[in-house]
């Protein structure tokens, strides 16, 4: 079994509803989940937009990267995706993160997570399931991440814990 998290956002329609709805639709083909709790936060890229809720989940899958991949892009189709544009508003929104300590670069998938360093909406639900997480390619622990990302890339990125 693979140790995968995460991250989980919606800022349409009944946030908490639809990302409560994507996890149980996880549980499928992932074993042993906890979730994080939920952030509220600012859009990021396309800031004119509703605020995001925001979360992780750490869990255990058999599936190889690329099947996750497809198996949550099919998720969000099921929790009602529409892709409107790059960084636009999402009903949800289902991005990996680590897989292991795989570092694995692709057409169609990055881990881990290409920009994940950069936000903290990313960086703090996964504190919560994991305080001693370290990035596999940075070397550094999340914590080290964190206060980078919220005080040199998002400075007056505001979260609130739901």
């Amino acid at each position: 079994m693979h140790t995968i998290f995460l991250a989980l956002g919606s800022n349409i329609g009944d946030q908490e509803s639809q990302i409560n709805q994507a996890v149980e639709l996880l549980k499928v083909k992932i074993a042993d989940i906890v979730v994080a709790p939920l952030y509220r936060s600012k859009a990021v890229g396309v800031t004119n937009q509703p605020d995001f809720v925001n979360t992780a989940l750490i869990g255990k899958t058999e599936l190889t990267p690329l099947e996750l991949l497809e198996f949550v892009k099919t998720v969000e189709q099921q929790v009602g995706r529409v892709y409107r544009y790059h960084w636009g508003p999402r009903e949800i929104d289902i991005d990996i993160i680590f897989f292991d300590d795989v570092i694995l670069k692709t057409d169609v998938l990055e881990i881990p997570h290409p920009r994940m360093q950069e936000r903290d909406f990313v960086l703090r639900p996964l504190l919560d399931l994991s305080p001693t997480l370290v990035h596999p390619v940075f070397k550094k622990r999340l914590s080290e991440l964190l206060e980078n990302a919220t005080q040199a890339i998002y400075p007056k990125h505001t979260h609130s814990k739901l």
